[in-house]
């Protein structure tokens, strides 16, 4: 039986500005990439979020970024590998240590926004995200996009690499995220989305923006927390895989 991880961002309200509903996507979801404090969540929100995931058996994943929180990490910072490491240590500590408070541990380490960009063909921020995990604990996998700088330096490093696809994202025909920027990047369609993630599981590939097909290897698909209607297509997804024998388990 063919077998699948959902992901989802989460963690990522601030104070009195909510952001998605993490408890019900919790239900959905194998595994939570939880902000780490750096481009969103604060420590109330984090621990709330480590302690629901933990109720729940989901695994939880150090989603380090930039410290950008009035760009929500999406904007690109060219920052110095060194203090790029000490950041992202300082991050997955933070986080583990709420998380053991929850009763759990980190399980996984996945870049946020600019920064996963970025690192597609960043070797040197790449690189410096790969030393920071490698420091703190070489046995946690690291999520990346396929065919990314990133995963590259993490397997030779001799990391865990997990491939990954997005579900309400579009892609590139050589395989990369479309620019938020651009219109329809985002997709908003919950049975598109969810006949998209069954194509893609089923036989590898996606459809890109131009109408041509991508090849994609993925162990886990990220359904965002954030988007319009996000519960409703993550919902979506995880009915339309469980009714077509699609096995959906966190892939540690």
């Amino acid at each position: 039986m063919p077998s699948i991880d959902l992901n989802s961002d989460l963690g990522e309200s601030f104070g009195t500005w909510k952001l998605g509903d993490d408890d019900a996507m919790l239900a959905v979801v194998t595994s939570a990439n939880v902000a780490c404090g750096f481009h969103a969540g604060d420590p109330r929100t984090i621990l709330d979020t480590c302690r629901a995931a933990a109720d729940g058996a989901v695994r939880i994943g150090a989603q380090v970024g930039y410290r950008d929180l009035a760009g929500f990490g999406r904007r690109f910072i060219d920052i110095e590998p060194a203090d790029l490491t000490a950041d992202v240590l300082y991050q997955m500590g933070a986080l583990d240590g709420l998380a053991q408070a929850a009763g759990s541990a980190i399980a996984y380490v996945k870049p946020h926004g600019a920064l996963y960009n970025a690192i597609v063909s960043h070797r040197e921020q790449a690189q410096a995200v790969v030393d920071a995990v490698r420091t703190y604990d070489p046995t946690l996998p690291v999520l990346g996009l396929p065919g990314s700088v990133f995963l590259d330096v993490a397997h030779g490093a001799g990391l865990r690499t997990v491939s990954e696809a997005f579900a309400d994202r579009a892609y590139t025909p050589s395989g990369e995220l479309v620019s938020r920027r651009i219109d329809g990047a985002v997709l908003s369609d919950p049975s598109t989305v969810a006949e998209r993630v069954l194509r893609l599981v089923r036989d590898g590939v996606v459809e890109a923006i131009d109408g041509s097909t991508v090849s994609i290897d993925a162990e886990s698909v990220c359904v965002h927390g954030d988007s319009p209607g996000a519960l409703e297509m993550a919902r979506a997804v995880r009915n339309t895989l469980s009714d077509n024998d699609i096995d959906i388990s966190a892939f540690v």
